[in-house]
């Protein structure tokens, strides 16, 4: 539908007379009204007991695997990197097929390293693998990677192992960005378990390609109010059942429908990966799983 040019001025004029006022803006109002909520995923994490790893065959594949996030309703995928029985082109592009015939989203991948060892060998070996993986997700069609910043050694004080991890970081996010890949730094044990040291780490670098993979049921306290620090810079989000209690190394039930509102608040509206580490068999607690996922999130405005 076309608009006439006074009926434009009177628009705008409206949109002047609201900002005036001080009241939230009708531009605002629209940005809110067409925000996208945020859309779920699947970690094969959730699945790795049946999964192979370390060159141990699994009792199915991450063909299977997509198969069965298909058959669960889900429109996503994050196929962790440890369960690829190779990194070949032809078996990445036969993923990255199976996932487009399924109808899936392959939302990111996932890898371990270490950028924190003494060994600047060790370390240079790291960000090679990370570059690695780097190329292999373009040849996925997965827009983002999660990484860790490392490990605690022996004599390393956590100020040396945090210059090293920031350090790491940026020369993988100044390759990430040639290739169009995001990375995201979790909040995952030793140097950014806290909300503190995570904005830390990932505050030092000035590269929009690197941003926070927030892991809700990581953080060692004040989940929700972490949650809610984190979310500006998260280019990922994975949803875990428990969240950390009030008494010192606690777990609660996560509330869902809270996490997807600070979310929504925050401006996120990309991917939420579930990764189920529930006691119940993943065939069955999964589903679980994603249906109260679901409820949460529909209960968003």
């Amino acid at each position: 539908m076309q608009i006439s040019r006074r009926e434009w001025i009177a628009a705008s004029a409206a949109l002047v007379g609201g900002a005036t006022l001080g009241t939230a803006t009708p531009a605002k109002a629209a940005d809110v009204a067409t925000r996208q909520k945020p859309k779920l995923s699947l970690a094969g994490y959730s699945l790795r007991q049946y999964l192979p790893q370390d060159g141990k065959p699994g009792k199915i594949t991450l063909a299977d695997f997509f198969e069965l996030a298909s058959s669960w309703g889900l429109t996503a995928v994050e196929p962790t990197g440890y369960y690829f029985t190779s990194e070949d082109l032809a078996y990445v592009h036969s993923l990255r097929a199976k996932a487009h015939k399924l109808g899936l989203d392959i939302s990111g991948t996932a890898i371990r390293n270490d950028f924190c060892d003494p060994d600047a060998e060790k370390r240079k070996s790291e960000i090679a693998h990370v570059k690695n993986w780097i190329d292999i997700a373009l040849h996925l069609g997965a827009p983002h990677i999660r990484v860790f910043a490392g490990n605690p050694h022996a004599g390393v004080s956590d100020e040396q192992a945090t210059a090293w991890a920031i350090e790491s970081l940026k020369v993988c996010a100044d390759y990430a960005g040639t290739q169009g890949i995001f990375l995201g730094i979790e909040n995952h044990g030793y140097l950014t378990t806290s909300g503190d040291k995570l904005m830390e780490v990932a505050g030092a670098i000035d590269n929009e390609w690197l941003g926070i993979n927030l892991d809700t049921g990581n953080f060692d306290n004040n989940p929700y109010e972490n949650i809610a620090r984190a979310t500006p810079r998260a280019v990922n989000v994975q949803l875990k059942i428990d969240v950390a209690g009030a008494k010192p190394k606690s777990k609660e039930p996560a509330d869902f429908a809270r996490i997807f509102k600070i979310l929504s608040d925050g401006g996120y509206q990309g991917y939420v990966a579930l990764e189920y580490e529930g006691k119940e068999d993943p065939y069955t607690g999964v589903p679980k799983f994603i249906e109260n996922a679901r409820n949460g999130l529909a209960a968003l405005a």
